[in-house]
């Protein structure tokens, strides 16, 4: 036994007692539990200390490479993961912090924890279903944001059946659940322009008949955030194909026709800046001028009398007008016109 204090352990000392610990918690009893998950928590606390340094001392590189290594050839970053409802309240605050910081770590271009977390979705897919559970859904949520930063994770989140978990997570009845869902979610569909476009259009079909449930739905923030995101995704020049054929379809059309007129003004105002794109598209699909010729004059007039109290806001009252002139010009097109 060390005559002054305990001997610090090595970085590969800390990674084998965390993941021998972590192995043993779904198996024990309350008091060996409260023992070992003590240990778990104590581990992490002189992990994200090895990482992040003291107050005094800033991180060793050296010490930095070699746990880093160590998580990545023990595999110990999906236990974590795994076991992360059975580590205490501090010490998942410690997970949340050592997986960010393995995550930003750079060997000169590289990314080690990025290219391990490519060869292991199973790290992202626990992290999306981290959201079932109230007790680790922030947690979880905090490191897929991060993860989100990264193109090729965000790609394979994209592409993974459980992305459509989210449709369900961002209506919990949780309202700080659903929020941190929504945030990911967006951050998914936002972040990396170009990755988001191709998925939108390679899954369109699919993606908004899921998305329409959002737009229908009875809790009054998910339908605005949801009516609120379509605008940003339809006004975005990297997602003109999407927006083209979301604004073909006469039923969407009509479901913002009739947002306008929802109780809330936020929501009207968010189904305006919806609206608004199919009224300026130069090319109308029939069905679509078929919908506006047929309401033009009740259309003229609701929008005249639209927001009028919103007299400072300068872009909104050009675009208002614009509107109003392009509906007032709108004709059936000729015999034989298509």
């Amino acid at each position: 036994m060390p005559l002054f204090g305990t001997k610090t352990k090595s970085p590969q000392e800390l990674v084998k007692s965390l993941k021998e610990n972590l192995a043993l918690l779904p198996n024990l009893k309350e008091k060996e539990y409260k023992k070992v998950s003590e240990e778990v928590s104590k581990t992490l606390q002189s992990i994200k200390t090895l990482l992040y340094g003291t107050a005094d001392q800033e991180p060793a590189t050296e010490q930095v490479a070699m746990l880093s290594t160590e998580m990545y050839q023990s595999n110990t970053l999906p236990l974590l993961i795994q076991n992360l409802a059975r580590v205490d309240f501090e010490g998942r605050k410690d997970v949340v912090a050592i997986f960010n910081n393995l995550l930003r770590r750079q060997i000169g271009t590289r990314t080690p924890t990025e290219e391990y977390i490519c060869l292991n979705h199973s790290v992202l897919i626990e992290l999306v279903k981290g959201y079932e559970n109230q007790e680790i859904a922030l947690n979880c949520g905090m490191m897929l944001r991060e993860c989100c930063r990264f193109e090729s994770l965000a790609k394979i989140l994209l592409n993974a059946p459980e992305f459509y978990k989210f449709f369900e997570y961002v209506e919990v009845s949780t309202f700080d659940i659903a929020s941190d869902a929504f945030s990911t979610f967006k951050e998914l569909l936002t972040k990396h322009k170009m990755l988001s476009a191709e998925f939108l259009e390679h899954n369109y079909d699919e993606v908004f008949m899921h998305y329409q449930s959002l737009l229908n739905s009875d809790n009054y923030v998910t339908r605005r955030q949801a009516l609120k995101l379509l605008g940003e995704l339809l006004l975005d020049r990297h997602n003109f194909s999407t927006m083209n054929r979301y604004i073909s379809n006469p039923e969407n059309l009509k479901l913002m026709m009739n947002m306008l007129r929802e109780k809330s003004r936020n929501i009207q105002f968010e189904a305006f800046h919806v609206f608004k794109i199919f009224v300026a598209n130069p090319n109308k699909p029939r069905p679509i001028l078929d919908i506006l010729l047929r309401n033009k004059e009740k259309l003229v007039d609701f929008l005249t009398r639209f927001h009028t109290e919103r007299s400072e806001d300068e872009q909104f009252n050009d675009e208002k007008s614009y509107l109003i002139k392009q509906i007032k010009e709108l004709r059936a097109p000729e015999e034989g016109e298509s």
